[in-house]
């Protein structure tokens, strides 16, 4: 018998936009707002069915165990929700840096969740499945959902956002930052006002509730975000480390990568207007490969 063939799927990045924190709830989660921007770069998931009902993670992100894997642990949720007896052979093919603040473990889940959903034939709808990857992270749904999105909640809360065509410079200075030591800080600002998307689209809300912490905490960031300030307003993506600044045009984007120090990582990526893994769905109900 044919072993069944591997299928490739996109587990796009993503950028926040902005990020403030309004408040703590009494949960201890903090209340965030955000706007999640997708992009057309970002790691891949290859996946293969086994009739044995094993799940197998054949490679991944460099330092991560098995166990602690995210595609690993939305496979194994996916099997326990729906009693499904198949397994399935996992293999992350890691672009997003771990740490980056660009979404790849989510992703990466919510990838695994959706595409599993998929080939197993398990049948749920995106909401089922949402529900599934919030316990798994709550970047997870937005990535489920597959649109650019205006969040509340600990980020779960989403509300479609149509955001303008932008080309984005990324700069990876190389640094992991963990998120759990910055929601700790005893400097981080909790308290910022409520803010409306309609002041976002008129360019009124900025800012980024993390990164004066991450430029104190980690100088490595700081000194990427000051070289990429100098053309331009530079942002830090969710928790850092990594940096990015918005372009109208993939040649400026271009440009600035092209001039980036030796001692960072510069990538050139284009906001997405629909996911790819949502067209990668749509190729794959069709019969065609759902690879990018």
């Amino acid at each position: 018998m044919t072993a069944p063939a591997w299928t490739l799927w996109p587990a796009p990045a993503k950028l926040n936009l902005f990020l403030h924190i309004l408040g703590r709830r009494a949960d201890g989660y903090h209340r965030l707002q955000t706007v999640f921007r997708l992009l057309d770069w970002g790691d891949s998931v290859r996946l293969r069915p086994r009739a044995d009902g094993a799940i197998v993670r054949v490679a991944g992100a460099q330092g991560i165990a098995a166990d602690d894997d995210l595609a690993v642990r939305a496979a194994r949720a996916l099997k326990v929700a729906t009693g499904c007896p198949l397994g399935v052979e996992i293999a992350v093919d890691k672009r997003i840096p771990v740490g980056a603040g660009l979404g790849g473990g989510s992703s990466d889940a919510a990838t695994t969740l959706v595409a599993l959903n998929r080939i197993w034939g398990c049948g749920l709808d995106d909401d089922a499945l949402a529900a599934l990857g919030l316990h798994l992270g709550a970047d997870v749904p937005v990535f489920v959902r597959g649109h650019n999105a205006w969040a509340e909640g600990i980020g779960e809360v989403l509300t479609p956002i149509v955001l303008p065509p932008r080309w984005y410079v990324l700069l990876d200075p190389g640094v992991h930052v963990a998120t759990a030591p910055l929601f700790q800080a005893p400097e981080l600002t909790r308290n910022a006002a409520e803010e409306t998307i309609p002041r976002f689209l008129d360019g009124m809300v900025t800012g980024n509730a993390f990164e004066p912490v991450v430029r104190a905490r980690h100088p490595a960031v700081a000194m990427a975000m000051s070289w990429l300030a100098g053309s331009g307003p530079a942002r830090l993506s969710g928790s850092g480390g990594s940096v990015f600044l918005e372009t109208r045009s993939h040649a400026d984007a271009a440009d600035i990568a092209a001039r980036c120090p030796v001692q960072y990582t510069a990538r050139v990526a284009r906001g997405a207007e629909i996911s790819a893994l949502t067209l990668a769905v749509e190729r794959f109900s069709a019969g065609a490969s759902p690879s990018w």
